[in-house]
C-alpha cells in the first residue's frame, strides 16, 4: 500500500484512543503522527488544563484551529483533540484535506479510561459516567457530521482497530 499524500484525521471523545491508535497507525503506514494536544502543550509552554484556566477555552480552540490548518497536505496521522470537530470550519477543513475517522466508544469505556486522569479540564468535578454520557451526547452530532468513517473501539485491541482503518484506506481510491 502506497503512502497517502493526505492527512488521516482521528477524531472522537477524550479517552477513545486517538493518541494510541494514531501512533500505531502512523507506524504501520510509515508516516508521522501529529498529536495535536502534545503540540499545543509544547507551543503554549503549559498543560492544557492551565491553558483553559489562564487563557480560556476559546483561546485553546483557536489554537487547535490554527494547528489544523498546518496539517493540510501532510502525509501524517493527526490525532485531534476531543473538541476539534466541534467547530464547523474545522470539520470542513479536515474533510477537504484528508480522511476523517471517528473513534467511537461508550460512556462506560471512556470513564474507565479517563477516571484516574486529572488533566481533563472538562471533567474536573464531573468524573462520572452520567456526566460523560451527557457531554458525549452533546458532541455526537458534531463528530458524526465531521467523520467519513466511524470505528467502534469498545473491547477491541489496538491492532484490530488499526487493521480496520488500514483496510478502509486500502479500499479507498487514491487522490492526487
Amino acid at each position: 500500500m502506497g503512502k497517502s499524500k493526505e492527512p488521516i484525521y482521528l477524531i472522537g471523545f477524550m479517552g477513545c484512543g486517538k493518541s494510541t491508535i494514531g501512533r500505531a497507525l502512523a507506524k504501520r503506514l510509515g508516516v508521522n503522527c501529529l498529536e495535536m494536544d502534545e503540540i499545543l502543550v509544547k507551543r503554549a509552554g503549559k498543560p492544557i488544563a492551565k491553558i483553559f484556566e489562564e487563557d480560556g477555552e476559546e483561546v485553546f480552540r483557536r489554537m487547535e484551529s490554527e494547528l489544523l490548518c498546518e496539517t493540510a497536505g501532510q502525509a501524517a496521522v493527526v490525532s485531534c483533540g476531543g473538541g476539534v470537530a466541534l467547530r464547523t470550519e474545522n470539520a470542513e477543513r479536515m474533510r477537504q484535506n484528508g480522511i476523517v475517522f471517528l473513534l467511537a466508544a461508550t460512556p462506560q469505556t471512556i470513564y474507565e479510561r479517563v477516571k484516574k486522569h486529572t488533566g481533563r479540564p472538562l471533567l474536573n468535578g464531573h468524573m462520572n459516567v452520567e456526566y460523560i454520557a451527557q457531554l458525549m451526547e452533546k458532541r455526537a452530532p458534531f463528530y458524526e457530521a465531521a467523520a467519513e468513517i466511524t470505528v467502534r473501539v469498545d473491547g477491541r485491541g489496538i491492532e484490530e482497530i488499526v487493521d480496520e482503518i488500514v483496510d478502509v484506506l486500502a479500499a479507498r481510491p487514491q487522490s492526487l
